[in-house]
This record gives C-alpha cells, structure tokens and sequence, in this order.
C-alpha cells in the first residue's frame, strides 16, 4: 500500500478528527507545477540539476501557494499533538484530591487501559504525520531540483513546529516505560514496538524505532554539566538541559525561576532566543531516570539539595542587602 493511502486509513482510524497534513492536496499541488512549462523542459531541468539553482518565480507552487499551507498544517498538528499530550500526562501524574476525583470518574482500574490507548493514538498520530511532512518535502525537491524542501524543515525546527523536536514525545516515550516496569499495567507493552533506555559509556539515551523504519534517539546528557540530566527541562527549541543548569545558563536565581529569564538569552546548543522562558519540567522523565539509576539518582539528589540551599541562601542574602542598602 503506498504511504498516501496509508496516511489516510490511519488519520480515519482515529477516534476523533484530528488536524492533519493534506498530502493528497499538496501532490495535486506539485502535479500541478510539474505539467506547467517551468517544470517539464528537459534542458531547464537538467541546467537546474547541474547548478543546483532554486524554483524561479514563474512556478505556481513557490509563489505561496505550497509552503504556507504546509506550515499552516504543521502547526496545527503540532498544536494538537502538544495539548492533547499534555492533558494525558497530567492525568497520569494526577495527586491528591484531583487524582481521587479522576479515579472515581473513570472507574478505577479502566483508566490505566484508557490512558495506554490514549498514549498510543497519540505516538502513531505524531509520528505518521511526521513521515508525512518528511515525505512531502523530499518529494517538492524532487520536481523541482532544489533544497528548499530540507531548508524549509529547518525554518519548521527554528519555529518549533517540527513535531519529533516536541518535548511532549519525549514525555510519552518516558511514559510509556513507567507504565511497563508497573506490574499492572502490561497492557502498556503495545504503546511502542521497540523502546529503550540505553547507557552507553554511562550517557543515557532513550530510543525508540517507530512507524516506517524511523528512530528517534533523544541524549539525556546534560550539555552543560556533561552529566545525566537531573530535574530535567526542556527549553522551547527542544534541548534537554538539568534544571540548575539552564537557571546557570539564563543566568537567573533557582527561586526567581527560567520564567525570570531574558528573552535574549540563548540556548546553548542552538544559540536560539526567548527559549528560557516556556521551557517544560519533563516530570516523566525525571521518574524514569530516578527508577533505573537509583544509587545515582539518591547520590545525586543530595549534591543538588546543598547546592540549592547555597543558592537560596546567596539569593536572599543578596536581597536582604540591597533593601538595607549595603
């Protein structure tokens, strides 16, 4: 079965009518510019292929017609994806009054069931629409002898709109693993065809082989510190940093927060702005992290508790003096 047809079968198969990419439109759109006659003469294609030059302004498709309403789509399957993900994993990490309220409302027991299916919607339906975006564009360079296609997948990661850059698929990667090592819930076994926590050299990453022979590797080493990521965040652009750290790197306080932080600091990996400031604890991760290196973790746990005591102190000790004016 080709991929167009497979896409639409999945997208239906979904319980609800989610945003997706309009693949059979957007090859409308690309048949379109193939049969005008910037794109069927054999010698332009041939020089263009020779001089690697771009689509020129005569095509139909570049003049706003095929990237706008791609990037209109990207986000909102992306939008969807990150909301949806988001309300899932607080009903999983649900305490207190709201995790007695939901237990009563879903029955008990059923609602382990509901959230693995849920989980699983939601991995197939973002890694299927990122295979379709994937194919799509590899398929505009193709007619049209360019690269604006992968040049237009990293305008797409720079605005965050890249759906395998979301946190929150890191967040149902981890979720999924913390429902497995969980005795009761083996139905949890289905969510991901081959996921896994690998140390390698002591540097942790978490890999999953996924839909039409894709595989994410996400590093959990902290870039900053070249240590596991403890407390976990993940800035906006997508990079996963401890939580010390990237308060060190946005050069605030741990009690002001990354909240506090100057849009015109940057990530230090991609050298992005404004990434501090929407930047996600990924408390998933944090708990598988916690259960697999345990004597690490607690070793950890103490050197961060003192640190965050010094950091404290220093903090308000800083205050105290510029009230007083010393």
């Amino acid at each position: 079965m080709k991929f167009g047809k497979k896409y639409e079968a999945h997208m239906r198969a979904m319980e609800a009518e989610l945003p997706a990419v309009g693949i059979k439109r957007l090859k409308k759109m690309l048949k379109t510019c193939r049969r005008s006659p910037s794109s069927t003469s054999a010698a332009a294609a041939a020089e263009a292929a020779s001089s690697d030059r771009r689509c020129t302004g005569h095509c139909t498709v570049c003049d706003g017609s095929f990237f706008p309403s791609l990037l209109n789509e990207m986000s909102a399957v992306v939008g969807c994806f990150n909301e949806k993900a988001k309300k899932l994993l607080e009903k999983h990490l649900a305490s207190g009054l709201k995790k007695y309220t939901m237990w009563f409302t879903n029955k008990g027991d059923k609602s382990h069931g509901r959230l693995i299916r849920q989980g699983k919607d939601l991995v197939t339906y973002a890694i299927i629409n990122a295979v379709a975006m994937r194919k799509i564009l590899k398929k505009y360079d193709k007619i049209h002898y360019s690269k604006q296609g992968q040049e237009f997948k990293s305008q797409a990661q720079s605005l965050h709109i890249e759906i395998l850059q979301s946190p929150w698929l890191c967040e149902l990667m981890a979720f999924y693993m913390n429902l497995r090592r969980s005795k009761k819930n083996n139905a949890a076994m289905e969510l991901f065809g081959d996921c896994s926590l690998v140390f390698d050299d002591d540097r942790p990453t978490l890999s999953c082989h996924l839909f039409d022979s894709m595989r994410v590797d996400i590093s959990l080493t902290c870039s900053i510190c070249l240590d596991t990521v403890f407390d976990p965040v993940s800035l906006s652009c997508g990079h996963i940093f401890c939580y010390l750290c990237c308060c060190s790197a946005a050069s605030v306080t741990i009690v002001d927060g990354l909240k506090s932080a100057d849009h015109k600091s940057k990530c230090p990996l991609c050298r992005q702005q404004s990434v501090f400031p929407d930047a996600m604890h990924l408390d998933e991760l944090n708990m598988l992290l916690s259960h697999s290196c345990p004597e690490y973790w607690e070793k950890r746990m103490q050197l961060e508790r003192v640190e965050r005591v010094r950091l404290a102190k220093e903090h308000w000790e800083s205050q105290c003096r510029a009230f007083l004016g010393i």
